[in-house]
């Protein structure tokens, strides 16, 4: 009896010791930063590969299509200007010239014309006369003879006369085309962004393969559009009119609604850079504490699929294998996860299977500790 009683008092020493060693000598628990598993919107997106750019939607780089110099300077940079304004005009007095010359000509082509057609009419009454005559034998057969081929010779002075007027007219066309070249106007309704010029300063047309700025650099600020790279991965997935988030770095953290308006049939190849299509977006709402501006960097984010209400967590603690790490509240232990994924964002990753709604899954993987089966305690507010 002495002897069972020795044992188990042994027993109950053995124990404690054995709890108190394995008590000083746990791991301490890491401190984690947690995000509860709930329901929410999930998007899939595609984003920019470089930085888009404002466009647009109508840009005229203007020059004359002849050398020349500058006569008459009619805008300057920042000037509105309607369709048809003269912006820029190119010494031509000489070409001013020449067309009064044409004009004169044509009308003096004409005269001869309305002459000749005239002539024509009369001979023509001269001959209707003679055969009259010649039906009751009051002229001589040759007299008829001679006033019919007048008519007809005067019937073709008349058409080789309208003939030459109509080419007077045309060599004016021509002069006045001359002389249009040397004349800049607008094209459209817009601003003027850039004068490259002074007055009776030389301007030449680009020569072949080599360009020069332009004469006028005209914009129609009434419509712009974003021009953005997608990567050729992810350009399968776009469509015309899908919603896009816009984000102007001149606004900072605004962000702006916009549709796919236009998707590239190629992509572009370019040296030393990754493939990509052009996408180009249309803005739905424009800022409204400043202006927009041609050539503004952009980033555009392009919803490709939405769902609503589904399950889901942070896309930052879900590991490349499709893992996370799942805090047990009960034995205070982290346990490795193994989850179906769904749609998917920067943000937000859809969780179809392998988690449960008010679950606790661990955001700080980097910290040291942080593996399956170590305790954890809940601390958010530690740092990332």
């Amino acid at each position: 009896m002495r002897l069972l009683k020795r044992l188990l008092v042994l027993l109950v020493v053995t124990a404690t010791v054995a709890s108190a060693w394995w008590y000083l000598s746990r791991p301490e628990p890491v401190a984690v930063r947690v995000q509860t598993v709930e329901k929410g919107p999930v998007e899939q997106t595609v984003a920019n590969t470089r930085a888009g750019t404002v466009k647009a939607c109508r840009r005229a780089r203007l020059a004359p299509s002849i050398g020349g110099q500058i006569a008459t300077l009619s805008v300057h940079e920042g000037d509105r200007v309607k369709a048809g304004e003269l912006l820029l005009e190119l010494w031509n007095l000489d070409l001013k010239a020449q067309v009064t010359l044409s004009e004169r000509e044509a009308e003096a082509a004409q005269a001869r014309a309305r002459a000749a057609c005239l002539n024509a009419d009369n001979a023509q009454r001269e001959a209707d006369r003679q055969v009259k005559l010649s039906k009751r034998h009051l002229t001589s057969e040759e007299a008829v003879d001679r006033a019919i081929t007048a008519a007809q010779a005067g019937r073709a002075e008349c058409e080789a006369a309208q003939a030459s007027a109509r080419v007077q007219a045309a060599r004016l066309g021509v002069a006045r085309a001359n002389l249009d070249k040397t004349r800049l106007t607008a094209p459209f309704d817009g601003v003027v962004a850039e004068v490259s010029g002074e007055l009776n300063e030389y301007v030449t047309p680009s020569p072949p393969g080599i360009p020069t700025p332009p004469a006028i650099d005209l914009i129609d600020d009434a419509c712009y559009y974003i021009s953005a790279p997608i990567d050729e991965v992810d350009a399968p997935d776009v469509r015309v009119g899908a919603e896009v988030r816009v984000a102007l770095d001149a606004f900072g953290e605004q962000s702006f609604p916009g549709t796919v308006r236009r998707i590239a049939p190629y992509v572009l190849d370019l040296e030393k850079q990754a493939r990509t299509v052009e996408v180009e977006v249309e803005i739905g709402e424009r800022p409204a504490d400043a202006p927009l501006l041609a050539g503004y960097s952009a980033d555009v984010e392009i919803i490709v699929d939405r769902r609503d209400d589904v399950l889901r967590v942070p896309t930052a603690c879900v590991r490349s294998e499709g893992e996370v790490l799942a805090l047990n509240q009960a034995s205070g232990l982290l346990e490795a996860r193994k989850i179906e994924i769904g749609l998917s964002n920067w943000e937000q990753t859809e969780v179809t299977s392998g988690l449960a709604a008010g679950e606790q899954v661990v955001l700080s993987l980097d910290r040291d500790g942080v593996e399956d089966g170590a305790p954890a305690i809940n601390d958010n507010r530690i740092g990332d």
